[in-house]
């Protein structure tokens, strides 16, 4: 048994190598493929939907192994997160949260938040509807003189397990 597979349950499921996509991304930023960078990939990689803080993200690289200092860590986050390797969002405690990206961002695919999991689910099929409200807060924002960074659209809630309801795959 490795040494990583003793202390971590997810280690045994998680994927060994950075994908291609996400490889391209790193290379095309000038990030190296350290070990840190590797390990952090592999966290999310493992639990794509999970929202994570980076306190989360400190412990469960502890219990991993790899040795990462909190700032470096902090620094690496937010990398992964300009390059759009990661997504970062706020909770409703103001908490900097964490997810796997789902490759480009696009503002016009908003997302669910489980307030209890912090689970993350996109609304793909709200994307349409939701592209008119993304170019007027746009058009808005520019007629004001603002120029928009980024737009985060985001329900938050209660997901139907932390509910205690059947989803609608469970019939």
């Amino acid at each position: 048994m490795t040494r990583s597979a003793s202390r971590d349950p997810h280690a045994a499921t998680e994927p060994l190598a950075v994908p291609p996509d996400i490889q391209a991304r790193l290379t095309q930023a000038g990030l190296r493929r350290t070990l840190a960078t590797r390990a952090v990939i592999g966290l999310f990689l493992a639990r794509p939907e999970q929202g994570l803080t980076h306190a989360q993200v400190l412990q469960a690289l502890q219990a991993r192994g790899p040795a990462v200092n909190r700032v470096t860590l902090y620094r690496l986050l937010d990398r992964l997160a300009a390059i759009g390797v990661l997504e970062r969002h706020t909770d409703g405690d103001r908490t900097w949260r964490f997810t796997l990206a789902d490759g480009p961002a696009d503002a016009a695919v908003p997302r669910f938040e489980c307030d209890a999991c912090h689970q993350q689910f996109r609304l793909p099929d709200a994307a349409e509807p939701t592209r008119a409200v993304v170019e007027q807060l746009q058009h808005t924002l520019a007629r004001l003189g603002h120029q928009g960074g980024r737009i985060d659209l985001a329900v938050h809630g209660t997901c139907a397990t932390c509910a205690g309801e059947p989803g609608p795959d469970a019939h």
